[in-house]
């Protein structure tokens, strides 16, 4: 049994190195005892987002999603010995009483990334974050300490989105690509834009405009967050979170010409960003 547990940890965490980097770190820089919930957690978060990239049609991508759907609400077909990563996830769940309900709301939320509908409203956008990022957020303060999560959840909902609207900003030259758009429609509109018109790219004033409107958005979450002081014990489920003000920052700067340069830092910064994030107990 414990070999077949260490198993399934090395799995995710190896999911985690190959597609979600930053929190495999958050991983490596929690409490052992916690590391292998928090890993399948994130294993199955990134299962989840890079679906799109997976399938070329909506369809099979929500078969997918209808898997763990499945698994979550324990209709699941078979066992789940042939996906350690399923079984990591529903042995996290039971012990330490996580919310299945929150996590199939993560995936019906994730249903938005298969399709290239436009997003209408900051509303829409703030409830897409919360129901993926925010909730990863809250989930991961769940693991580390239940006594100390509830007086976070504010937290994790604003600190989510900035990380979200982070990461779709890192994003945007592909979703731009897939004639994806996230930025919420209205947004476009208060700066004279349209979908077509900002997935064109030709108006750099008005597009540059949109971005930094919708990077304002992040920062202004992210300025919420910060304003709750997160305990020590949960503080490493928000160690991501501590990337986004950079990225967010930058394209601000950039505007327009994000669609042509990487606002990522390279992986050193980013580990050092969350290695003083943790030692500072500020994101």
């Amino acid at each position: 049994m414990a070999d077949q547990s260490l198993t399934s940890q090395d799995i995710c965490l190896a999911t985690l190195r190959d597609n979600d980097r930053d929190r495999y770190l958050a991983c490596l820089l929690s409490p052992e005892s916690k590391r292998n919930a928090l890993a399948a957690l994130y294993a199955f978060n990134a299962e989840l987002a890079r679906i799109r990239d997976l399938v070329h049609e909506p369809l099979p991508g929500e078969v997918r999603m209808q898997y763990w759907r499945d698994l979550l609400e324990g209709s699941a077909h078979g066992s789940t010995q042939a996906n350690p990563i399923a079984a990591a996830l529903l042995s996290t769940i039971e012990a330490h009483r996580l919310p299945p309900q929150t996590l199939v709301d993560m995936i019906d939320a994730r249903i938005f990334d298969l399709y290239d509908d436009p997003m209408e409203t900051r509303v829409s956008l703030e409830g897409y974050a919360g129901e993926t990022a925010s909730a990863l957020v809250q989930l991961a303060s769940l693991v580390l300490a239940p006594e100390e999560a509830a007086r976070t959840a504010e937290a994790a909902g604003h600190a989510g989105v900035a990380q979200a609207i982070a990461g779709l900003l890192l994003l945007m030259p592909l979703h731009r690509h897939r004639g994806q758009l996230y930025i919420p429609l209205e947004i476009l509109a208060a700066t004279g834009l349209d979908r077509d018109a900002f997935l064109a790219g030709e108006d750099k004033p008005r597009i540059s405009a949109a971005i930094e409107a919708f990077a304002g958005l992040g920062r202004d979450h992210l300025a919420k967050a910060r304003k709750v002081a997160i305990p020590q014990a949960v503080f490493p489920a928000f160690l991501p979170v501590a990337l986004a003000e950079p990225v967010l920052v930058s394209a601000q700067r950039v505007g327009a010409g994000l669609f042509e340069r990487q606002l990522q830092r390279s992986q050193f910064r980013r580990q050092l960003g969350m290695l003083l994030a943790l030692m500072r107990k500020k994101i």
